[in-house]
Formats: C-alpha cells, structure tokens, sequence
C-alpha cells in the first residue's frame, strides 16, 4: 500500500533535484516552508511533528534542504513532508504539501466495523502503526 497524500502522491517519489525545485517555487512565492513527520499517517491526523520552525524568510533553498537532509537522517522510518503557506490574505494557508520520505515497508490502514444502536454500522480507519506502537510508547 502506497500513502497517497498531497500534491505529487500519485507520482514516483520525488528526486532530491524536484524537491529543491519545489521549495525554490514556494520561496520564490514567499511562501514559508515547514518540515514534519510522524509515523502515524492517518488521513485525519493534521498534526504531524514540526522539524524545527518554519522557514519564514529564507531566501535561500539550501537551508531548506539542509534541515530536509537532517530530519531524513534521525527520522529514516517515519514519513516526512514539506509544506509552504501562504500569508497574502492575513492568515497562513498551506498551498502546497507533499511527501519526502517514506518508510521502507508503509503499514497501511485497517477498517475497524461497530455495530451501534438500530443496527446502524459505524466504521473507523486505524493505522496499524498506531494499533502496533500505541500513545505513549511511540516516542
């Protein structure tokens, strides 16, 4: 199974040479630009772990990658992805996002099915990475 979230999930993973370009893009958009990861992809989980602060006025793309580089070499199994938001219209709104990195084998998701009151069915997506390593004992 492979995570298909946001810009770019459907394509081959990005080259180091395309990510560079990307985060040129959004600079010279000035567009601020983040790193996250987390082993926990879960569609509805928007909060990823921050890499540092957001490059807000940086200029340059190699200070970008340089921290890309860094949080790929303590984070080498977790999912890594970069955003850029935009502050034009007075709030910081993400306009791009896409993944970096990836772990070798990507858990997937299972479908958990409740039967609740009037026969109704409920249904619930889980991570198996989370069902593996639960709150507390991931960190």
């Amino acid at each position: 199974m492979r995570l298909t979230q946001g810009a770019f999930s459907f394509l081959p993973d990005l080259s180091d040479a395309q990510i560079r370009k990307q985060i040129e893009y959004a600079i010279t958009k000035n567009w601020a630009v983040s790193i996250e990861f987390t082993d926990d992809p879960h569609p509805r989980n928007a909060y990823w772990e921050l890499w540092g602060l957001p490059f807000f006025d940086v200029k340059d793309s190699a200070a970008v990658v340089y921290e890309l580089n860094a949080c790929r070499k303590v984070n080498s199994s977790r999912y890594i992805k970069v955003n850029a938001f935009d502050n034009t219209r007075g709030t910081e709104s993400c306009v791009m996002s896409f993944i970096v990195n990836r772990p070798i084998s990507e858990p997937g998701f299972r479908l958990i099915r409740q039967e609740v009151d009037g026969r109704n069915l409920r249904y619930t997506i889980e991570s198996y990475s989370t069902a593996a390593n639960p709150e507390g004992a991931r960190y």
